[in-house]
């Protein structure tokens, strides 16, 4: 126990020290972002213009904008820009699996899932919507000072292999954004999107992954050991478990993904490999226009 204390300081100095940077290097992923002309706007009630469109069935007449009509042959009504800002909830997973990386050259999934999350959360303060974090003292709130502690609160961890997602916090009738590695129990995130979709709630979940997670390209006398070293299991042929692996992987995206679409929210996968301004992109507008895809 007299290590036991040392240890796990230096690890929380650690931790801290990464706080800047992470600030930092959000900051420039967001700013990397061009939303295009229109951004996060939608229609809706407010103020200013933001588009015409064709008359649909349903409009009534009294939508039309008939000085815009009389220009052509068709019927046209005029939308205004969305004003009313959402309440978007984040979970991360803290997980010891979230710190695997497969090579040097590689971010650890948690490394990259806090910064999607994070520049996510820039984009959105910046675009005037609430952004708060589930399990925490943090309900959804504006500016800098929410941000930095959004930072300081995605760098906690947990020992354990596998978390579930924490909804408690969660505002009705709000977004939510899980990311996750989402490799172990499906049976918490099942109850976790049932009980968003009672309140409301819709969202994305993000699956990260390292490459080898995806690819299996392991040969000969193999020793599997998770990240938090509670589980170990060795092979003398680990290519003999690359059909099994890759079908049980298979499977789950396929659960997270019919999972998501019953409850009214979106999937998206993401590899540490692949370039985080393109998932930022994709994020963004899932939360935004409630698309879904890969990431």
């Amino acid at each position: 126990m007299a290590d036991a204390a040392p240890s796990l300081r230096a690890r929380a100095e650690a931790e801290t020290a990464r706080l800047p940077p992470l600030l930092a290097r959000a900051d420039r992923l967001a700013r990397t972002v061009m939303m295009g002309e229109h951004g996060r706007r939608r229609a809706g009630t407010g103020d200013d213009f933001w588009q015409y469109r064709p008359v649909q069935p349903g409009d009534s007449r009294r939508m039309i904008d008939w000085r815009r009509s009389a220009r052509s042959d068709a019927q046209f009504v005029r939308q205004r820009e969305w004003k009313l800002a959402q309440s978007v909830m984040l979970w991360v997973d803290p997980a010891a699996s979230m710190r695997f990386a497969s090579r040097k050259d590689l971010p650890e999934k948690a490394d990259r899932a806090r910064l999607l999350a994070l520049a996510v959360a820039l984009l959105l303060d910046r675009a005037g919507e609430r952004v708060g974090m589930t399990g925490t003292a943090l309900p959804p709130r504006r500016g800098a000072a929410q941000v930095a502690r959004l930072a300081e609160a995605l760098i906690a961890e947990s020992g354990e292999d596998h978390a579930a997602p924490d909804m408690s916090g969660l505002v009705p009738y709000g977004r939510a954004l899980l990311v996750s590695d989402f490799l172990g129990d499906p049976e918490p995130v099942r109850h976790a999107l049932t009980a968003a979709a009672d309140r409301g709630v819709r969202g994305v979940l993000l699956q990260v992954l390292d490459p080898v997670e995806e690819a299996f390209p392991y040969r000969g006398r193999t020793i599997f050991e998770s990240v938090a070293g509670t589980l170990t299991h060795e092979t003398l042929k680990a290519s003999d478990l690359r059909g099994r692996y890759l079908e049980r992987l298979a499977a789950r995206k396929d659960e997270l993904s019919s999972l998501a679409s019953a409850t009214g929210w979106q999937y998206g996968c993401h590899h540490t490999d692949g370039p985080a301004q393109a998932a930022l992109l994709w994020l963004h507008s899932a939360i935004a226009e409630g698309r879904g895809g890969r990431a």
